[in-house]
Formats: structure tokens, C-alpha cells, sequence
């Protein structure tokens, strides 16, 4: 993912470089960031392998999702299966009535009926609380910050003109990745915080802190036995997961879509706390 964001950014370093205006950067970025809005639930369905299943094929998972939404006052979003051993699932869609809730054979081998339902309902908090849009806002804001101040760089005196030789280009294509990268931390840093805020959608839906406690540690413990190769398969895919698939050597640890489980354990556990007082 690091050398792919490289390689876009030095082609929006090329066009900088040949002349291209900031509206026209603006528009190749606004335009990329659309496509992603409008067409990741096909693309993440289409990477996993995930096939939409319909109620005849898939009853007791519709009828718990289905009963979960009207706790939650939600439309009932689209119900895919992925055939895959990874015990995981995840939730895409740019709003809740074009939402698709995923989950893979391997999570409902792994979980119990309540488990389960409470894996569904942290799903659906992420669809209530619309983060495939928070996050596609967020990435774009990114790319405008970079774009500022790769111009800031090349162009002198209000955008006269280029400067001399190519240390303007070096230089704001360098400025570009450090820009680029503290943005992705603080991007990182807004996803964990709405994977706790889909927690705590989970415990007031379900009313059950203790079994997405129970879930994710049941998850946490098969995804440490599955091996490396599996892991970085899916790894791209991370943000959708409700526990990433990062395998145990990756410097990707660092620089994670989630908080640690034991960390969401303990908000969970505060969430019963406060639950039972009142």
C-alpha cells in the first residue's frame, strides 16, 4: 500500500512538473476519491470473493440481521457469505440503503448465536454511523493537503510561474510523501476511533457488551494461527475487517485501522460497567 501511495504521488508529481493546473489536479483527485465512494461496496465484494446470498439461501443470518436492524431503526442492508476459513467480517456501502453486511464461513463455524449477532450488530453501527463516507471525506482532505503543498513548493510568488531546474519538483514531491504520511496516521487514528464507536453501537443494540468481548477473543485466538501467507492475502482489506488480518511480521502493525482487542475489551467492559448502574 506504501509503494502504490509512492506511485501516485509521483505521477501527480509529473503532472505538477508538466504544468498541469490545480484545478485539473483537484478534478483527477475528486474524481478518483468518487469512484472509490460510489463503487467500493462492488470492489471490496468483488476482492473478498463475497457472494450475496438471498433469505432462501441464508435464513437464520437474515433473521438476525433483519431483527438487529429494527433495534437500530436501519434499512436492511444487502447479506453476503465469503467462503473463506478467516474467522472475520465487515460492512461497505456509502449509505445505509446501499449497505452490504459480509461475513465469512469461518466466523459462524467460530461463534456462538450471540457472538454472532453481536459481530452483525458492530456491522451495522459502522453502517448507521456512515464511516465508508467519514473516511472517503477524510482520504480526500489528504490529497488536498498535499496538493497545497506541493504547489506552495514548485510555484513561487502566488503561482507565477516554475521554478528553475528540478530541485522544486524533488523537494515537493518529498514534502508530498511526509504530508501524505502524517496524514494516513491521523487517518489511521480516525478509524480506531470509530471501531470503538462501533463498538459501543454493538453493546446498546444488543444490550450484551460481554459478547463481542467474548467474539473477539475467539476471533483474536484463530487469527494467530493462521499462517503469514493467508494474512497478507487479505491484508489490503484491513479497514473493512472487524479484527485486520495483519500478519505477525508486518510493519503494517504499526501503523494500524484498529485498536489493539484488549484495548476494545476493556472499553467494553467499562461500557457493562456502565450499563449495570443504571
Amino acid at each position: 500500500m506504501f509503494l502504490l501511495a509512492l506511485v501516485y504521488l509521483t505521477f501527480l508529481a509529473f503532472l505538477a512538473y508538466q504544468g498541469a493546473g490545480m484545478m485539473t489536479m483537484l478534478i483527477f483527485a475528486g474524481g478518483f476519491m468518487l469512484l472509490q465512494y460510489f463503487y467500493s461496496d462492488r470492489l471490496v465484494l468483488m476482492t473478498t470473493g463475497a457472494k450475496i446470498v438471498s433469505e432462501s439461501e441464508e435464513p437464520e443470518l437474515h433473521q438476525m440481521i433483519t431483527r438487529l436492524c429494527a433495534i437500530a431503526d436501519l434499512p436492511k442492508p444487502r447479506v453476503a457469505v465469503v467462503d473463506s476459513p478467516m474467522p472475520n467480517a465487515f460492512a461497505t456501502g456509502r449509505n445505509p440503503n446501499n449497505a452490504v453486511v459480509a461475513v465469512t464461513t469461518g466466523i459462524r463455524r467460530q461463534l456462538n448465536r450471540s457472538e454472532l449477532e453481536a459481530v452483525l450488530a458492530h456491522e451495522l453501527s459502522h453502517v448507521k454511523n456512515r464511516d465508508v463516507m467519514v473516511m472517503t471525506i477524510a482520504s480526500f482532505l489528504s490529497t488536498v493537503a498535499f496538493f497545497f503543498v506541493r504547489y506552495a513548493l514548485i510555484f513561487g510568488g502566488g503561482g507565477s510561474g516554475r521554478r528553475e531546474g528540478g530541485g522544486g519538483i524533488i523537494i515537493a514531491w518529498l514534502a508530498s510523501i511526509i504530508v501524505w504520511i502524517v496524514s494516513s496516521l491521523l487517518i489511521r487514528a480516525l478509524s480506531r476511533y470509530r471501531e470503538f464507536a462501533a463498538d459501543r453501537g454493538s453493546a446498546v443494540i444488543t444490550g450484551q457488551p460481554s459478547n463481542l468481548a467474548s467474539a473477539l477473543m475467539k476471533i483474536s485466538g484463530v487469527m494467530t494461527r493462521i499462517p503469514d501467507d493467508d494474512l497478507r492475502k487479505v491484508e489490503g482489506m484491513n479497514a473493512f475487517f472487524i479484527i485486520p488480518a495483519i500478519s505477525k511480521s508486518s510493519i503494517m502493525n504499526l501503523f494500524s485501522t484498529h485498536p489493539s482487542v484488549e484495548k476494545r475489551i476493556a472499553a467494553l467492559e467499562k461500557i457493562e460497567q456502565e450499563m449495570e448502574t443504571l
